[in-house]
C-alpha cells in the first residue's frame, strides 16, 4: 500500500528508540510502496512457499530492497462486487446472483473483511455500503435487478456504464480504505455510454491501490443480431494493469469453478512493501517489475503505482 502502513511505522518506531512526538515526522518521511502478488507455474498452479529472497524487484528499471514481505491469507480484505444489469445481462443475472451469494458464504469473514456490492446499467447505484454482515450483503443480492423503462428512458442514450461505475467506486470507497483491495466484476464487458474511458478506469484502479478481477459473463444470443460483441479486451487491459485476472465464463469453466479460482488466489497472495530509492518530489506513475528468480514461474502483479507527493 502507498502510503505507509500503520503497522510498519509502529515496527519502525519501536526499533529505533523514536520519542512519540517525533512520530508525526516519521510518518511523513517514511512511504512504502505495496505490491500484492499471485505466483503460478507455467501450468496455472498457484505456488504459496515464496519468501521474501526469491523475489526481485524493480522500479523504473532500479533495483529496489523488498523490505516487507507476508503472505496474505489471514489479513483483511475489502472487496466491491459489482455486478452489470443491463438489459444484456437479462437471462445470465440469476446465476450470477445465485454464484454471488455462495462465493461471498465461503470468502467473506465477518471478524475481517468488508464487503460492498454495487449494480450499473445506465447509471451507478450502490446497494449495500462497506459491511461484515453477511445478512446485510444477501439482502443487497436479492435487490440487484434491470432497470425499469422510466430509469432506461432517464439514461438516455447511456446503456452500460462499466467504466464510469469503476472510476466511481475506486475514487469514492477504494481510495478511503487500507489494506488489501479488490474490485469483481461480473459483466459481459460491453460499455455503453460511459464518459470515462477504459484507461480511466484502469488508473483509477491503479490510484486506489486496487486490483480488478474481471469475469465476462455474456449471453451469447442477446448480440447475435448485430454480429455479436465482444467486451474482452477492456476486461482483460483492467485486469492486467492492475494485477488482478481475467476469467471467462463458458461450459467448461462455470461462475462457481471461477469464483472458486478467485477465492484460492486471494488466500495465497503475497504482500512486498518496499521505499523507493527516489524521493518523490512530483506526484506521478512509476513502474513496477516484480519477478522471481526460479524458472519457469509466472507473477501476476500491478506495473505500476501512483506515487503520491
Amino acid at each position: 500500500m502507498y502510503p505507509s502502513r500503520r503497522q510498519f511505522l509502529i515496527s519502525a518506531c519501536c526499533a529505533s528508540g523514536l520519542r512519540a512526538q517525533d512520530d508525526a515526522t516519521f510518518k511523513t518521511e517514511i512511504k512504502v510502496v505495496n505490491v500484492l502478488a499471485s505466483v503460478r507455474t507455467k501450468k496455472g498452479e498457484i505456488v504459496r512457499d515464496l519468501s521474501k529472497d526469491d523475489f526481485s524487484l524493480l522500479e523504473d528499471g532500479r533495483p529496489q530492497t523488498i523490505k516487507y514481505f507476508a503472505r496474505q491469507s489471514d489479513l483483511p480484505l475489502t472487496l466491491g462486487l459489482m455486478v452489470d444489469t443491463s438489459m444484456s445481462q437479462r437471462r445470465v443475472l440469476e446465476s450470477e446472483r445465485a454464484a454471488s451469494f455462495r462465493f461471498l458464504d465461503q470468502v467473506l469473514r465477518e471478524s475481517k473483511d468488508q464487503v460492498f456490492i454495487t449494480q450499473f446499467d445506465t447509471s451507478v447505484i450502490l446497494r449495500q455500503g462497506l459491511t461484515s454482515s453477511f445478512g446485510k450483503l444477501n439482502d443487497a443480492l436479492s435487490l440487484i435487478d434491470m432497470p425499469s423503462r422510466n430509469e432506461m428512458e432517464i439514461g438516455g442514450s447511456k446503456g452500460t456504464v462499466l467504466y464510469d461505475a469503476v472510476v466511481k467506486e475506486s475514487n469514492e470507497i477504494m481510495k478511503k480504505q487500507s489494506g488489501r483491495k479488490a474490485l469483481l466484476l461480473l459483466t459481459d464487458g460491453v460499455d455503453v455510454g460511459s464518459d470515462a474511458s477504459v484507461a480511466d478506469a484502469a488508473e483509477a484502479a491503479q490510484r486506489a491501490d486496487t486490483l480488478i478481477y474481471s469475469i465476462l459473463f455474456a449471453d451469447s444470443g442477446f448480440y447475435s443480431f448485430a454480429g455479436g460483441a465482444d467486451g474482452s479486451r477492456g476486461l482483460m487491459r483492467m485486469a492486467r494493469e492492475t494485477g488482478g485476472g481475467f476469467y471467462e465464463v463458458s461450459k467448461k469453466h462455470t461462475i462457481d469453478q471461477i469464483y472458486a479460482g478467485i477465492e484460492d488466489e486471494l488466500r495465497s497472495q503475497y504482500s512486498l512493501g518496499y521505499n523507493s530509492d527516489v524521493p518523490v518530489r512530483i506526484s506521478e506513475f512509476r513502474k513496477i517489475q516484480l519477478s522471481v528468480k526460479e524458472k519457469g514461474l509466472v507473477v501476476q502483479a500491478r506495473d505500476r503505482y501512483w506515487a503520491q507527493r
